[in-house]
């Protein structure tokens, strides 16, 4: 049995990262590990490639180790990560994405440490209900959908936890409007922009975006629209933006890193996702003071207060956004309203800290209650 006794030193946490981009889930990490107490954790990260995220993470003081990070186990992988274990006294394993959980659970196995997994999605996917039944994981979820699926599916409440996302609402918050983006654009200072924030995926809808764009523009012929993001749909949008008549009006600007600017360019916020757990981006906009029109799935309606703080519309609607969007772009005094309500509802239901702060006491209970006690429960 591994006995875990952490009162007098750091806990030594191995983070096991799924991903590379600098989506969604990276930013969440890198938000979390900034802000874990440096002296009551020392982070060590296993990534599945090199990539500016992997920068990002030792500029925060990061020990980064590389290794393929499979679907099927990979035995580069497990090799490296019981030494890993071993050799940096590991205490607690914490896993991102389904590929990853697969990994730590079965680190956990062979080296009896306790894994935590965070599921991202609205739902836990197949891969992560079998890892955590076989190897008995931990789960934390984003979404309360997440949540509530697990526990029908028999995840115990003893092993699962609900932590919302959350951002930093000091780095988020309203700020005298500027022209930013206008300057990147190239579009004049007082011109009316309108966002879309994400990757440029199917997911996400993006042509959808173009497409209100394109309805909206018939009534407003004065706003611009601007894609923040990249993706694998770069050049249909080029294309859409293309034949739509839209290349004046439609911009894409790529990855920005100083989002807090990019907010303040804004006047509307618009999210046209098929699917979403807790997004981010729709977080940081309504902590910003920016109203939000978009899609009702997943987490989004546990975020978005509908009429109060933005419009929410089906997914199969987007003739209701583009007028959704006409309407709030039409009436300042209605869309100043619903800004404030958003920074409100940001600061007290999504900050960043208490977050961070569940996530800490998560992490160092399952360091207390030791791997022995985690098994003998998920038998019981």
């Amino acid at each position: 049995m591994k006995i875990i006794s952490t009162g007098e030193r750091p806990i030594n946490l191995l983070q096991i990262i799924g991903g590379a981009i600098l989506g969604g889930m990276e930013i969440y990490v890198l938000r979390l590990l900034q802000r874990l107490p440096r002296d009551s954790f020392r982070v060590t990260c296993l990534c599945t490639a090199e990539s500016p995220f992997t920068s990002s993470l030792r500029d925060i003081g990061c020990s980064v180790h590389v290794t393929p990070i499979t679907d099927e186990p990979n035995w580069q992988s497990i090799q490296l990560g019981v030494s890993l274990i071993r050799a940096e006294a590991i205490d607690v394993i914490h896993a991102h994405l389904p590929n990853a959980h697969l990994l730590a659970g079965m680190l956990s196995r062979l080296t009896e440490t306790p894994a935590l997994a965070t599921i991202h999605g609205r739902y836990l996917s197949l891969r992560d209900f079998e890892v955590h039944k076989i190897m008995q994981t931990n789960i934390s979820v984003v979404a309360k959908t997440a949540y509530f699926q697990a526990l029908s599916l028999g995840v115990p409440a003893s092993k699962l936890r609900f932590i919302g996302n959350g951002v930093d609402t000091k780095v988020f918050h309203p700020a005298t409007k500027t022209n930013y983006l206008h300057s990147i654009l190239n579009i004049p200072s007082q011109t009316p922009l309108i966002g879309f924030v994400g990757r440029l995926s199917p997911e996400k809808g993006p042509d959808v975006f173009v497409h209100i764009a394109g309805m909206v523009h018939k009534k407003l012929k004065d706003c611009h629209f601007v894609l923040i993001g990249e993706g694998t749909m770069r050049k249909k949008l080029e294309s859409d933006i293309d034949n739509l008549g839209l290349s004046r009006y439609v911009h894409l600007a790529g990855v920005q890193n100083d989002m807090p600017k990019v907010y303040a360019s804004l006047d509307l916020l618009v999210s046209t996702s098929y699917s979403e757990a807790m997004p981010l981006a729709i977080i940081e906009a309504m902590a910003s003071g920016l109203p939000v029109v978009a899609t009702n799935v997943g987490g989004i309606i546990d975020i978005v207060e509908a009429g109060r703080t933005g419009l929410l519309n089906n997914v199969a609607d987007p003739k209701g956004m583009a007028n959704d969007t006409v309407t709030l772009m039409s009436d300042m005094t209605t869309r100043n309203m619903m800004g404030k309500a958003a920074r409100k509802r940001a600061k007290e239901k999504f900050e960043l800290s208490e977050s961070v702060n569940q996530t800490s006491e998560l992490l160092r209970s399952l360091t207390q209650s030791g791997y022995q006690q985690e098994l003998s429960v998920g038998h019981g």
